[in-house]
């Protein structure tokens, strides 16, 4: 893999105010890169057309960098235009401004068409490899701005999140975003939950009348639940996994990660127990969101849904 160096302000740090331009030949991994900068917290727009550029960029500055998609099938893309763009970008003070070029060799480019099955922009009526070569001769005076060169051709599409994490990501590493979520499973399971816990084997506050009419956001609910002998071995089995599995979805290049905990009136232990989660998470570095949908339903939370 060949890459270009960028200065490490630039490589590794998301400020305001910052752009990077996304481009190379078709096939080469554009979308995938540009999927992977939003995961991490940049605003993106894929195939912007260069005349729009101005526009978009007057007016008050962008809390979140931005990434930019530029294809060579836009009605006014031209190799000039866009090097053009790049050096107006580079005289603007406001604006810190980079160009990330993703490479790849013609025979890898030639077999990803074939094995998609996809004309080839370039060359809509011919083979493949003619539009390949073409746009390699397009763009060829952009390949050499570039500040950030990334050779795809041999990656899998994780192997590129990781290079683009590595380069753009806060410490060269993408978070992930946790939530937490309890409910009741009278009334079913939440969607896109990813993992789910049932919490209905714990001993039950309802049955306590002093305690009924808590949640388990309440101190004396939590403590009464954790007197289950099967409480701590449950709570570490969960704690433990969590440990192991959340590196390795980060790895895996997933960037959202949604944990469901249930009992029956969504009120009492299954609330408990994604708040210990979410505190024993977030202590250990990890930026963790709760929701109880059954206490937002019926209005009881103590405290709104929150982040950690």
């Amino acid at each position: 893999m060949t890459q270009q160096s960028a200065p490490a302000s630039q490589a590794q740090t998301a400020t305001e105010n910052r752009i990077v331009l996304v481009t190379g030949p078709s096939g080469a991994g554009r979308s995938t890169a540009i999927k992977a900068l939003e995961d991490i917290g940049f605003e993106t727009i894929d195939n912007l057309p260069l005349s729009l550029l101005p526009r978009l960029l007057d007016g008050p500055p962008y809390p979140k960098p931005l990434a930019l998609g530029i294809d060579v099938r836009n009605r006014d893309f031209s190799a000039t235009a866009l090097i053009e763009t790049i050096d107006r970008l580079r005289d603007w003070p406001e604006f810190d401004s980079e160009l990330l070029y993703l490479d790849c060799r013609s025979d890898v480019l030639l077999r990803r068409y074939s094995e998609t099955r996809r004309r080839h922009p370039m060359a809509p009526a011919e083979s493949p490899a003619d539009g390949i070569e073409r746009e390699y001769d397009l763009l060829a005076p952009v390949k050499v701005r570039a500040d950030v060169l990334l050779d795809t051709s041999d990656l899998t599409p994780h192997d590129l999140r990781a290079d683009i994490e590595r380069w753009y990501a806060p410490d060269g590493r993408a978070q992930l975003a946790l939530s937490l979520h309890s409910f009741s499973y009278k009334r079913g399971l939440p969607r896109g939950i990813d993992m789910v816990f049932d919490c209905r084997f714990l001993r039950n506050p309802y049955w306590d009348e002093t305690l009924r009419p808590l949640t388990g956001q309440s101190p004396e609910v939590a403590a009464y639940i954790q007197q289950d002998d099967r409480y701590q071995p449950f709570f570490d089995h969960i704690a433990a996994l969590a440990g192991m599995l959340l590196p390795a979805y980060i790895d895996e290049g997933k960037s959202h990660l949604s944990i469901g905990f249930g009992c029956t009136g969504g009120q009492h232990r299954s609330v408990a127990v994604a708040e210990h989660l979410a505190k024993t998470l977030a202590e250990t570095g990890w930026q963790v969101s709760t929701r109880h949908r059954e206490l937002e339903r019926r209005g009881g939370l103590t405290a709104p849904a929150q982040e950690r």
